[in-house]
């Protein structure tokens, strides 16, 4: 049996609280490993926490400027030099695009690590998948990706959410809110088949528990009736319905909605709100407008029109909240599609996975500080086509 079938079969027998122990015994034993560790990203992507026993007591690294951090910004293997001939090698542990963190692991010199890159690379794979499905069954892993406490409200919309990024050969799809830890409405879902891809872009309403409560109510009502085969336009009736019939009008949400057919490029387009789109095509950025109908629950029983919208092989999409184009600087000035645009332009060579963060750190620096008054949401979908 080779090493990397032992390592596999030892990750998928572990207990969910386990995989660190299990990964590193099958790394020491069959790699020589000195000392293996497990950094996940906290909700901000702002820096690698280790996973060990609360309190933790290990100092996390930076996402922007660590060795480690490197690794996890290219998804790429990079090997570190380390005492007296060692070499430490950070693999990133993903899973089909959405990245969790880095594996860490500090190799004795004459080890030949180039030739054990690709068989440790796919060791953090399985690695990945087996921490998504244990953290149905432990907060280890979550535990590891705060660095501050999550507000109520926030623990309630981070466990609403797909993930923050997925890639598939048609595109690659990437999200993040601010602030992270604090965040109360907006929020994102996403969901493909072999040949759609279905993605929600949402504006809530209201403040704390509130608008949480609101949003949880408007994303599970949509998830039902897209879980039942409709289209997105009865998706957008029945959540309406369901908003409408709790909150009588009081608090409603909006949302842009979007079915994507991968095979052709061709979309289906609900329009019932606030969020904005801007597509980066041939260089250029510009604003798509969609007629606007009512949000999710205003009204009693509204109707929603479809649209047509197509998107071609190289386009860039990038979906933002009112609290993103709307927030004003010291002076009053809002931040605006002039600005937004800007920010597409600037961040055009970056991966899909990195533009949201890096355009809510430059939104930061518009703001003047580093509070935010509103929630902030940027969503980016890199479209390549077949």
């Amino acid at each position: 049996m080779n090493r990397y079938v032992i390592a596999e079969r030892a990750l998928r027998a572990a207990a969910p609280h386990e995989l660190l122990d299990a990964v590193r015994r099958v790394l020491v034993e069959q790699y020589g490993a000195e000392s293996v560790d497990l950094l996940m990203a906290d909700y901000g992507l702002t820096v690698l926490q280790p996973v060990t026993v609360l309190p933790q007591t290990v100092k996390p690294v930076s996402v922007h400027n660590s060795v480690a951090g490197r690794a996890f910004g290219a998804q790429e293997p990079v090997v570190e030099a380390a005492r007296n001939g060692r070499a430490r090698v950070h693999l990133p542990v993903s899973v089909r695009g959405d990245r969790l963190g880095v594996l860490s692991v500090t190799l004795p010199p004459d080890s030949g690590v180039q030739d054990l890159l690709g068989e440790l690379s796919d060791i953090a794979e399985v690695l990945g998948h087996e921490v998504v499905v244990a953290e149905r069954d432990t907060d280890i892993y979550l535990q590891a990706r705060r660095k501050d406490r999550l507000t109520l409200a926030a623990e309630m919309q981070w466990q609403l959410l797909p993930g923050r990024s997925c890639s598939r050969p048609e595109y690659d799809l990437a999200a993040q809110l601010e602030p992270a830890y604090g965040i109360f409405g907006d929020n994102f879902d996403w969901s493909a088949t072999a040949d759609h891809l279905m993605l929600y872009v949402t504006n809530g309403m209201g403040e704390g528990i509130e608008a949480s409560l609101l949003t949880n109510l408007a994303i599970n009502a949509l998830r039902n009736a897209r879980r039942a085969g409709l289209a997105i336009d009865d998706q957008a009736a029945l959540a309406d319905q369901a908003v409408y019939a709790h909150y009588r009008g009081r608090s409603y949400l909006s949302v842009l909605m979007f079915d994507f057919d991968l095979t052709t490029g061709w979309a289906k387009v609900v329009d019932a709100g606030s969020p904005r789109l801007l597509r980066l095509r041939g260089g250029a950025v510009e604003r798509v407008t969609f007629e606007a109908q009512l949000p999710l629950g205003m009204f009693e029983e509204t109707d929603y029109v479809v649209q047509e919208f197509r998107v071609e092989a190289g386009d860039r999409l990038v979906f933002v909240s009112d609290g993103v184009y709307a927030v004003a600087d010291p002076k009053g000035e809002a931040y605006g599609d002039v600005a937004l645009a800007r920010a597409i332009q600037a961040t055009r060579l970056l991966p899909a996975a990195e533009v949201p963060r890096a355009i809510l750190r430059e939104l930061t620096g518009h703001r003047g500080r580093s509070v935010a008054d509103d929630d902030a949401l940027v969503v980016c979908l890199d479209w390549r086509g077949i």
